[in-house]
């Protein structure tokens, strides 16, 4: 058994897919994370087992509006959404369709085999993989298509409107990192089939609902930043073996143990909280309630102007003058006695 086998325990390596290889990228800096995601320990149980139960995913709304957008696009061997891409009717269509666990391997399969011999320019249900420290995760792309000159380009289609040609830019990056694994998986394949990864296009095209119709609208993303970081973080998954064996031989995060043992070892793994892990990490609020006090927790910008100081009733303290500065801390100091001036000025 491998070490990280052993700190995840007897539960089962919780499968990862796209939106969790993309949550990887929002805080690339936090430990806890790396080693609980090799290891696959399902952090949404850990959290509730720790006593800071978090609700994560869609909306049952969101989920029967995309679903039913995703619907109609396809329909009639994909005619709406031939029309969104600019795609000619008499190109080929496959739909791989979608498929239990036990057959996976075998559309993984059938998805090589169309992409090496081209036979669909458009092919819905695709199964791809990616190796994720060590863990062989399948994905599926919405859509795989054909175009530009036989390059292949991934479509994302999300049910969140753009309006006036404009869609919430946090959505849309978090559809760009998504889109960027599909990438990743996309190209890997190829260089499999000793094809050129490069026939994969950096551009991805985001279907998604115009103002408040379902009508559809396609816009192109360029996710080459995404790219670059994802390989970053999945290189860091796969060297964090020298994080794990730096803990205690006898760590486990397994889900049998009692909550405070479970509290304990998490203790021993260092955490980079931040505001925006809210969004993205199923131990947020656990953590969020670890960094009490502490002036990581106000966010990476304040963290960042104020390095060296740890804490709130540290700041406090400098700011008021009752602790003097550190060498490394005068230029913070400076900056908090004079916040706390032009804040004394204002509100007598």
């Amino acid at each position: 058994m491998s070490r990280l086998d052993q700190l995840r325990g007897s539960g089962r390596a919780k499968r990862h897919n796209a939106r969790t290889i993309a949550a990887l990228t929002g805080n690339p800096g936090c430990n806890r994370r790396a080693v609980l995601d090799a290891a696959g320990v399902d952090k949404l149980k850990l959290a509730e087992r720790v006593g800071f139960p978090g609700g994560f995913g869609q909306s049952r709304f969101a989920l029967t509006r995309g679903n039913a957008f995703e619907a109609m696009l396809k329909a009639d061997d994909c005619a709406l959404l031939r029309s969104v891409l600019d795609v000619d009717l008499g190109i080929g269509y496959q739909d791989l369709g979608a498929d239990d666990d036990d057959t996976l391997g075998a559309r993984h399969d059938r998805t090589a085999e169309l992409l090496a011999g081209a036979t669909a320019a458009l092919v819905d249900h695709p199964l791809l993989t990616l190796d994720v420290a060590g863990q062989t995760v399948y994905l599926e792309p919405d859509l795989i298509a054909y175009a530009h000159q036989g390059r292949l380009q991934v479509v994302e289609i999300k049910s969140f409107a753009i309006l006036d040609g404009q869609a919430e830019s946090a959505k849309v990056s978090a559809a760009a990192v998504q889109a960027a694994v599909y990438v990743l998986a996309l190209r890997a394949l190829l260089e499999r089939l000793s094809l050129d990864p490069s026939l994969v296009s950096h551009d991805v095209v985001l279907v998604c609902p115009e103002n408040f119709s379902l009508r559809p609208i396609a816009v192109v993303l360029d996710v080459r930043k995404q790219l670059s970081t994802l390989r970053r973080q999945l290189s860091r998954l796969a060297s964090v073996d020298a994080l794990a064996a730096a803990l205690p031989g006898d760590l486990s995060f397994d889900l049998a143990l009692d909550p405070a043992a479970l509290v304990a070892a998490l203790g021993h793994i260092e955490p980079r909280y931040a505001p925006e892990c809210l969004s993205a990490c199923e131990l947020s609020a656990f953590c969020r309630s670890e960094a009490a006090g502490s002036t990581a927790a106000l966010g990476r910008s304040v963290r960042e102007s104020l390095g060296g100081i740890e804490t709130v009733e540290e700041v406090l303290a400098l700011a008021s003058g009752e602790r003097e500065p550190t060498e490394e801390q005068a230029e913070a100091a400076a900056m908090l006695r004079a916040a706390l001036r032009l804040r004394t000025e204002v509100l007598p």
